[in-house]
């Protein structure tokens, strides 16, 4: 491989959602400067992470569990507006507040380990964004080298990494059959952008999630008819939901990723909210739930049980994976599916930090994975001879 034209750096960072930006914020904190020791990549064409792609009719008002970014608050947003004209904004005065220096849109291509001989140099005419000097191999944990971070714009020679590419480029979609002979519009809830487009349809929704539910409620208000459908009976969480709930939420999830399994979805440990408008849903019987069908048809679903609804459209509001596709060079996978973390550390590659994932899913786990993160990274690169790092120069700092 030719390795001219590498920048080398101490961390990247890949994405720019909340957790991208809780763990570059943290990593300024540490002492890291932004475009110098960690860069921050991200492939949307403008700040608010997967918020700026929500539809337009969730406004603020309707937003559930958002948490503010560390060491600035959201203040004076109009509920009205959509949520993703608010939270676009705030992520980017966030950006701009702290000088993070987001480079967008830049794509990833792939994580790989870089081999052990291998000169990395600066593009001519940049400054040295490395602490070693120039032309040197620098070491990396257990006597590997940099890891290549491949992008559209170039490749970065990272000493550590941290992930936080989150879940919206990879939607999920569930396999019916007679899927390929339905006459009507299938899409998935990544596709939605409000009710209008279901005016007078009769409509068949798939998924028991918060943006199911969201989507449903308004498309019931236009549609001719709407049918909602589950893998699962939907379990309605009455109450409010404090620390000790939402404790116990996270520690489920982190058990299934200590054993290297797919984390699950976050309503299948925290159930649905009971909002007045989920009351006045259940009241009216729009969500009125029915188990999968067997398959679809030209004009609509089939159940085993023999009954029938006729459909111009389906909606699958089924979630989103992972995206990790970039990752799958460093075999980071284990047997089971997922990826076996240790914190935010991944198991087989100690380099590796995953935010945003499993059991930092949520915005404010995604604010305490990223510092988690940060700190342990610049242990790993200051403070374990066993890894073998050499120390990094850290100079900048910021005020909290």
């Amino acid at each position: 491989m030719n390795y001219t034209g590498v920048r080398a750096v101490d961390v990247v960072v890949i994405g720019a959602g909340q957790a991208g930006l809780a763990a570059a914020f943290h990593l300024r904190r540490v002492g890291y400067r932004p475009d110098r020791d960690f860069v921050v990549l991200d492939h949307s064409p403008r700040p608010g992470g997967a918020w700026q792609f929500r539809w337009p009719t969730l406004t603020y008002d309707k937003v559930h569990g958002m948490h503010a970014l560390p060491g600035m608050e959201l203040t004076g947003a109009d509920p009205r507006h959509p949520s993703s004209e608010v939270i676009g904004a705030y992520f980017d005065s966030y950006e701009r507040t702290f000088g993070l220096r987001v480079h967008r849109p830049v794509s990833v291509l792939s994580v790989r380990e870089g081999g052990g001989d291998s000169p990395w140099t600066e593009p001519a005419g940049t400054e040295s964004a490395g602490t070693e000097p120039a032309g040197a191999a620098p070491a990396g944990p257990l006597g590997q080298s940099r890891l290549l971070v491949e992008t559209s714009q170039g490749t970065y020679a990272a000493r550590a990494l941290i992930n936080a590419t989150g879940t919206w480029d990879r939607p999920f979609w569930p396999r019916f059959p007679g899927q390929e002979i339905f006459g009507g519009r299938q899409l998935h809830s990544a596709q939605y952008r409000g009710p209008e487009a279901f005016r007078a349809a009769r409509v068949v929704v798939v998924g028991g999630g918060t943006s199911a539910v969201q989507q449903l409620l308004e498309i019931a208000r236009v549609a001719a008819g709407t049918t909602w459908v589950t893998r699962r009976p939907p379990v309605f969480r009455e109450g409010p939901f404090g620390e000790e709930q939402g404790r116990a939420a996270v520690a489920r999830v982190a058990e299934r990723v200590r054993q290297g399994l797919p984390p699950r979805s976050v309503v299948s440990v925290t159930g649905l909210p009971m909002t007045e408008a989920i009351r006045r849903g259940r009241e009216s019987g729009v969500l009125e739930r029915l188990p999968l069908f067997e398959r679809l048809t030209p004009t609509g679903a089939v159940w085993d049980d023999g009954r029938t609804v006729e459909a111009d459209a389906v909606l699958y509001a089924t979630g989103f994976r992972p995206a990790l596709d970039h990752l799958a060079p460093l075999r980071l996978r284990e047997p089971g599916g997922g990826i076996r973390m240790e914190g935010t550390r991944t198991f087989r590659d100690p380099r590796v930090h995953l935010v945003g994932y499993g059991p930092s899913a949520s915005t404010i786990g995604a604010n305490r994975a990223g510092r988690a993160a940060a700190v342990d990274i610049r242990r790993l690169l200051t403070e374990d001879p066993q890894l073998g790092y050499g120390a990094t120069s850290l100079t900048g700092s910021i005020a909290s």
